[in-house]
């Protein structure tokens, strides 16, 4: 009975984490539409925060490739006075790298609702993925 008790403790745990976390992340990272993310990404930094390969099988143009796994050694690519527009696969990952950016100090932040995959802009493809 007491590890009913010890993995239920563990789950309320978790959830309640999970649940602070995003309403971190809505406070301090804006989510924009596609329509508002096009408006100002060519006055801000565009970083992309997938891995390599994701961003060579196709990106939005224009954007710089740092993936969230390099972000923490790579935060001197990144200028705090200017806003940074995030934008990933589905958005999952743009939001866990708007939580460290803020961390770092950063606070013009903004990420992509729906990520890439619900991007109809323009992009340009580096290679071809095999998968």
């Amino acid at each position: 009975m007491t590890e009913l008790y010890i993995l239920l403790a563990i789950l309320v745990a978790f959830i309640l984490f999970s649940v602070y976390k995003y309403f971190k992340q809505k406070k301090v990272l804006t989510t924009l539409t596609e329509e508002e993310f096009r408006q100002g990404y060519r006055k801000a930094q565009l970083i992309d925060v997938r891995e390599p390969k994701e961003f060579d099988g196709g990106h939005i143009l224009g954007a710089r490739n740092i993936p969230l796994t390099q972000l923490k050694q790579r935060l001197t690519e990144l200028r705090k006075d200017q806003p940074v527009y995030l934008y990933c696969q589905s958005g999952a990952r743009s939001g866990r790298a708007g939580l460290v950016l803020h961390k770092k100090g950063y606070h013009k932040l903004y990420h992509l609702q729906g990520g890439y995959k619900k991007w109809t802009g323009k992009i340009k493809i580096t290679k071809k993925l095999d998968y």
